[in-house]
């Protein structure tokens, strides 16, 4: 069983140790779960599960976060009579090596309007992108290195 599934089984034995199913009892219940889980997670195998749960919470929020501005870019473009974008494919080479990290980032990058992924090389070292503003490939893929990949790395490692 891994740690988040643990977590919420004791979230919900503290809701049922306490006699309230309330959301708030809940939350309170999931978060002393973790604080049991990482003072005995060098037992279960996982040290660091409070942190990366955290940094998990974190690369949602900055995912929507990028969801609006991106949303808000791409709109405004469609609504002005002239086009500023400048479609490109560029190659974003790949620090992130497992399956789950590599289609983590492809699905976020494709979620994300102005940007799809199209392509991972066969070796696993570059992901292709269609990137509606591509004017400067390198910058595109330093910003999708920097932010998402960088985070998507914290999560797992």
């Amino acid at each position: 069983m891994n740690l988040f599934a643990l977590n919420l089984v004791l979230a919900f034995v503290w809701a049922l140790a306490t006699g309230s199913l309330s959301e708030v009892n809940l939350v309170v219940g999931f978060l002393v779960g973790m604080a049991v889980l990482h003072v005995v997670g060098g037992a279960l195998g996982d040290t660091r599960y409070a942190v990366r749960f955290f940094r998990a919470v974190g690369l949602a929020g900055f995912f929507l976060f990028e969801l609006a501005m991106s949303s808000v870019r791409v709109a405004i473009d469609v609504l002005k009579p002239e086009m500023t974008m400048t479609p490109a494919v560029i190659a974003v080479p790949l620090d992130v090596r497992s399956d789950a990290e590599i289609t983590l980032l492809a699905n976020l990058i494709s979620l994300t309007p102005g940007t799809l992924s199209l392509d991972v090389a066969a070796d696993k070292s570059c992901l292709y992108v269609h990137a509606m503003y591509g004017d400067d490939p390198e910058a595109v893929a330093d910003e999708i290195k920097r932010s998402f990949e960088r985070r998507i790395q914290a999560v797992f490692r």
